[in-house]
């Protein structure tokens, strides 16, 4: 389920409250009070078998009773009554319940969670929020169903959270500051409505201008990023996740297992989405602060995209300890100091006394008037260097602080550059700063709070960013792997009871998949192992390795030794190995040694690349600095798969390591690509095989020569049913669906090849639109456009394959352009879905259309679909044409006589 039916609960026309109560303090009394003095314009119809009337409003014996079937009905029944209650709402024709009542098991509770299948079985189709919840609250509706001590004021935010207590501290502080809600939802234990629900609903609420989360755990991971990637396309979302413990590392067994914990696999899943993440309260706030105090000026815009990703600061001050500190807080959190233009720095001497700072941040004495913030900040807010301004004011005795306000308001109304205040003091600064929160420019108490709000857009704007750039081209993503050599290596190993295949057979399985690995070769004895090194060029260095599944981290327990010179210390080593780890490891299956040929890159950069399982968002891919002290040094990133260049350069990015992968002194960069590659290339093997659990490349050792892998290891366990057919499945983002590619046919019979449409296709789109007719160019967009923004472009080619479908046709003479393009955008319950065709205009007649369209219609038969349609111009007569043969039906749009609305049930 997804937004079906939502509407009753947050824009109800009837409400039944049941469990109602006039005992002072109760639940049920302090839930009929807000609904009743909130100014909800509908029936509210409290059900109490032993009270005639609650709340000035006469009171029912029960449900069956009630006069009309409500369209939201609030519980707050004892526990065991709740299934029965919720089963007789359910019969009355009641849309959706608020169930307040605990008990359905919290802490596992055995008796608990009975009551929850009950409840489950009982609700039949009426959407459910909760059980345990506070409630929610809808201001614009006069809608208050909670228990809450206070209501809300009317504004644009949206706060989501699973804890009521979250939810009213974060209401008590907002409300102090003037701060108002569009919805405030508490989820409880999430029987049915969950994050993924309320961000499909919120996303598309124009009411909402941005979405705050407090999460604790999310539920359907795949929905969850479905829903987040599109509502954080159209909107700021913010999210502060609670329980940061890395409990996933408790039992793993590989350095990504150890390393990719549950927290940060959650800051991958946020930051792919384009959210926002806070780490406490605090930061809440200063978010909630920041959103509320205008997007725009902010450098959001309305629709929740970035208008830039700097983190340029220029910082105006009268007081020079002051601006010290914002400085620091501003370089601890990744932000910069703008570096002046010679132009600013002159025109600041002209304003500004001899004495002022003459650099960045700008201190103009703590003397300063009105005027001379005011001649500073026209002056910053033309630099070109600068992305924002922070202005802090100290108070003195010998200047106006509420009257500095003013001017600072007075030169910052209709500039687009992002301002962020700081007046420091009570007393003092109260004033200055209410008139800043009324002007809608961010404001905070301390200046290192000021830093935090700014770099908070900062860091949203490069997560939106990241959703927007385009990756480079690869034609065919780097050539296609050998997915029948890793089969056989899966499978001999799962046939064999193995759960770790030996290190040959790892890198065997990256040598499949093109990731560059230096070869080892398996001895059993020392006499083989002597055997295989005299094989080596002269001088060559050789190292020699323990195979044992049952030893994971070799070199912790003497498995590995390095720079062997000759077969007869080769052979000496592994007799000594051997004896050593069977006598230490007695139990310990020992499979013999591989010995390799050591690569000599002096300088090369020691690196991991892993992949690992994580209980609730599937497979995650570890990058950052390896070796031996990997665990210890802790410099790694968590990304979620499928992985292109641009998601593979923004988690090398994430990391310390990075700055020296990038060149130093007379060291030059690293081979990115071939980082890049190995990431990619690792997140193919989670699409493809849903059998590898755990995977560690450690060292990956990578320079400007390219990147090998000296070591890997490999878990792997059996999987059955869905995964064995659809490995993809446990990923919570659809990978790019490869079994879709195929051809279709044209009247003449030629086969033309038809793909689903890939992110780097942007610039592919823009030709095809520039060689479109004008005409067909109306139809498709219902306006005229002489060609496809960039912007646009790239929101096109990057869909969500778990709720789009873009069906692209390639030119037969160069198997690269695009002649065509089919679109099916699903609604966030899958059941209807819009279509949309453009065809290059020399391409048209072909029949073409109607085969993408015949391919539309299979995938949403697939995809279990129930509806297509379509607004068609009513010129527009080979479209409707072409849907009738198909089978859809017309008529008149409702809301535009020149459209007519195509359907096809399915």
């Amino acid at each position: 389920m997804s937004v079906r039916d939502l509407d009753s609960l947050f824009k109800p026309t009837s409400i039944a409250l049941i469990g109602a109560s006039k005992k002072p303090g109760s639940v049920g009394a302090v839930l009929a009070h807000n609904l009743f003095s909130c100014g909800f314009d509908g029936p509210i119809m409290p059900v109490n078998p032993h009270e005639s009337a609650i709340g000035g409003s006469l009171a029912w014996p029960d449900i069956a009773s009630l006069p009309i079937a409500p369209d939201l009905a609030v519980v707050a029944t004892p526990p065991d009554t709740v299934p029965g209650v919720v089963a007789d709402l359910r019969d009355k024709g009641c849309k959706s319940v608020c169930v307040i009542t605990a008990g359905f098991g919290e802490g596992d509770d055995a008796e608990g969670l009975a009551r929850r299948v009950k409840l489950e079985e009982a609700a039949g189709p009426m959407r459910i929020l909760g059980p345990n919840v506070l409630g929610l609250m809808v201001p614009g509706v006069g809608l208050n169903a909670s228990f809450a001590h206070i209501s809300p004021l009317p504004g644009d935010l949206a706060f989501v959270a699973q804890s009521g207590a979250m939810l009213t501290s974060v209401l008590d502080w907002a409300t102090g500051k003037g701060i108002g809600f569009s919805h405030l939802v508490s989820l409880g234990d999430k029987v049915d409505v969950d994050f993924g629900d309320m961000l499909n609903y919120l996303a598309v609420a124009p009411e909402v201008r941005a979405i705050l989360l407090y999460v604790e755990a999310i539920g359907d991971a795949a929905k969850f990023m479905s829903a987040a990637r599109a509502a954080a396309r159209t909107k700021p979302v913010v999210a502060i996740k609670a329980g940061r413990v890395a409990e996933g590392a408790k039992a793993a067994s590989s350095h990504t297992g150890a390393l990719a914990g549950s927290d940060t696999v959650y800051d991958a899943a946020f930051r792919r989405a384009g959210m926002l993440r806070v780490y406490d309260m605090q930061e809440l706030f200063d978010a909630v602060q920041t959103l509320s105090s205008s997007l725009r000026r902010l450098g959001v815009e309305g629709d929740g995209r970035p208008e830039s990703v700097g983190d340029r600061l220029a910082i105006l001050s009268n007081g020079g300890g002051i601006g010290v500190l914002a400085t620091d807080s501003l370089i601890e959190q990744g932000g910069h100091l703008s570096d002046l233009e010679p132009e600013t720095l002159e025109k600041l001497n002209g304003v500004l006394p001899p004495t002022w700072s003459k650099g960045n941040p700008i201190d103009i004495i703590g003397d300063a008037p009105p005027s001379r913030y005011a001649d500073a900040l026209e002056v910053l807010l033309k630099d070109k260097h600068s992305d924002a301004v922070l202005v802090l004011n100290c108070p003195t005795a010998i200047s106006d602080s509420d009257a500095i306000a003013a001017r600072v308001l007075e030169v910052a109304a209709g500039k687009s550059k992002p301002i962020l205040t700081s007046w420091i003091g009570e007393g003092a600064a109260a004033n200055a700063r209410r008139r800043f929160t009324e002007a809608k420019v961010p404001t905070y108490n301390t200046a290192e709070e000021a830093v935090r709000g700014f770099m908070h857009v900062v860091r949203y704007r490069k997560n939106q960013a990241n959703l927007m750039q385009v990756p480079v081209s690869r034609g065919d993503n780097g050539g296609e792997p050998d997915r029948a050599t890793v089969r056989a290596l899966i499978d001999t190993a799962l046939a064999e009871k193995r759960a770790w295949l030996s290190e040959v057979e790892a890198k065997q399985v990256l040598d499949a998949y093109q990731i560059p690995i230096a070869s080892s070769k398996v001895a059993k004895t020392p006499a083989e192992a002597r055997q295989l090194a005299s094989k080596f060029s002269m001088g060559d260095l050789v190292a020699v390795k323990i195979l044992s599944p049952d030893i994971t981290h070799k070199s912790d327990v003497g498995g590995v030794v390095l720079n062997l010179s000759s077969p007869d210390q080769v052979e000496e080593a592994t007799k000594h190995m051997l004896e050593r780890l069977r006598r230490d490891f007695p139990d310990a299956q020992i499979d013999g040694v591989s010995v390799q040929q050591m690569i000599r890159r002096p300088g090369a950069h020691e690196l991991i690349v892993g992949l690992s399982e994580d209980p609730q968002f599937g497979p995650v891919v570890l990058f950052g600095k390896g070796g031996k002290e990997v665990e210890v040094v802790g410099d790694t990133v968590t990304g979620l798969p499928p992985l292109d260049d641009v998601l593979a350069q923004s988690l090398i990015r994430e990391t310390a390591v990075n700055k020296l992968l990038r060149g130093y002194r007379d060291e030059p960069a690293a081979d990115f690509e071939g980082i890049r590659h190995a990431l990619i290339q690792v997140g193919r093997l989670a699409i493809d095989f849903a059998e590898i659990k755990e995977l560690d490349i450690n060292p990956l050792i990578a320079d400007s020569q390219g990147v090998v892998a000296l070591d890997a290891r490999i878990r792997v366990a059996p999987v059955s049913g869905k995964l064995a057919e659809d490995p993809s499945s446990r990923l919570s983002i659809r990978p790019y669906p490869r079994e879709l590619e195929g051809t279709v046919s044209l009247l003449d019979g030629r086969a033309i090849a038809v793909r689903p449409i890939r992110p780097e296709d942007s610039t592919g789109l823009q030709e095809l639109v520039a060689r479109s007719a004008q005409e067909d160019i109306r139809f498709r967009f219902l306006h005229p456009m002489k060609d496809l923004p960039e912007r646009l472009a790239n929101r096109l080619s990057q869909i969500d394959y778990a709720r789009e479908m873009a069906m692209v046709a390639l030119d037969p003479e160069d198997g690269k352009s695009l002649i065509g393009v089919a679109r099916l955008t699903a609604d966030a319950d899958g059941a209807e879905a819009e279509y949309a065709i453009l065809l290059r205009q020399d391409h048209k007649g072909e029949g073409l259309g109607y085969a993408l369209m015949t391919r539309l219609i299979e995938f949403a038969r697939m995809r279990g679909i129930g509806v297509i349609y379509g607004d068609v111009l009513c010129e527009n007569g080979p479209m409707l044409s072409m849907c009738r043969d198909l089978g859809f039906t017309a008529k008149s749009h409702e809301d535009d006589p020149g459209v007519m609305r195509v359907s096809l049930p399915l």
